[in-house]
């Protein structure tokens, strides 16, 4: 069994972690009033937040970041409440540390839990969905702490290296704006909704709430430009490098051709001036020479090198 549950008072609150069949099961016959089909999504993944009204309780998915260090980028971490008039119940996979830090305190701190808990679902839940977004900002901190990395060495590090930074921590900005962008609309919907279970004075309480989540997506979408600049920026410089390349070579090249041309003709075996002359490669040599100053000198002039 993955359940643990913290009992205060008439209230309950049931966490299950990674949940099995054997979980859900022993939650339906705890709450046989949830629908078997919420009971069903509790085992699969759902794709976008949602809330579902039922008369009896509330049925909420939402999605908060997680960091994936292997391939560094956040990946939506999903999180299903269902919310009673006596009980809240919360199904996830343990990766959401604000709640499992959450639940470790109230388990050892029976102060915090009769504060929180023994007002009720509404409140419990609210505590909740407040601790996980305001874990939104050190994530999106940390996202402008890359950022500011990347401006400040986005004219000085290796070109490669520099584009491969702005592609990930934009990667990750993509990311974390379609997950707060998913969220707004749900958070939203519960300031507003109207439901038995949910105590009228709560709107404020969930309106806070919106604030931070809108704040949130002000600052990734914010983010989001700037790195769109930054990217911009990158490539505007890998072009300029590039077209100094081609600049040093096109000269090069230029160059060589009259010289390659004099080669050419005096290799050839036919009679030609200075043929029986004793210093002929030498007068060839200088031909040549000062064909190649010559130019390198125009070029220079007119600034093309």
């Amino acid at each position: 069994m993955t359940s643990f549950v913290i009992q205060c008072k008439r209230f309950s609150w049931i966490n299950i972690v990674r949940p099995d069949r054997e979980d859900i099961a022993h939650l339906s016959a705890l709450h046989p009033e949830i629908h078997p089909l919420h009971l069903d999504d509790l085992l699969s993944k759902t794709e976008r937040p949602k809330i579902d009204r039922e008369d009896n309780y509330l049925f909420v998915v939402l999605h908060f970041p997680v960091w994936d260090e292997r391939n560094r980028v956040s990946r939506p971490n999903e999180i299903e409440f269902i919310i009673g008039r006596n009980f809240l119940v919360t199904v996830h996979d343990g990766g959401l540390r604000p709640l499992v830090r959450l639940f470790a305190r109230f388990e050892l701190y029976a102060d915090q839990r009769d504060r929180v808990l023994g007002k009720g679902a509404n409140d419990a839940f609210y505590a909740l969905l407040d601790q996980l977004v305001d874990y939104l900002f050190p994530i999106l901190r940390k996202v402008d702490s890359n950022i500011h990395t990347l401006e400040d060495t986005v004219f000085t590090a290796d070109t490669r290296q520099i584009i491969q930074d702005i592609a990930l921590v934009r990667r990750d900005i993509i990311a974390l704006r379609r997950i707060i962008r998913h969220l707004v609309p749900i958070v939203s919907a519960l300031e507003r909704i109207d439901h038995p279970v949910i105590r009228e004075d709560m709107e404020d309480y969930f309106g806070d709430t919106v604030d931070h989540v809108q704040a949130a997506q002000d600052i990734i979408d914010e983010d989001y430009e700037v790195i769109g600049g930054l990217s911009e920026t990158a490539d505007t410089l890998v072009s300029h490098r590039i077209n100094d390349v081609m600049r040093v070579l096109t000269v090069f090249s230029v160059i060589m051709l009259p010289l390659t041309l004099v080669s050419g003709i005096y290799g050839m075996n036919i009679r030609l001036p200075l043929n029986e002359h004793p210093d002929a490669f030498i007068v060839v040599i200088a031909l040549m020479t000062t064909i190649a100053t010559l130019m390198l000198v125009y070029f220079r002039r007119r600034k093309w090198i």
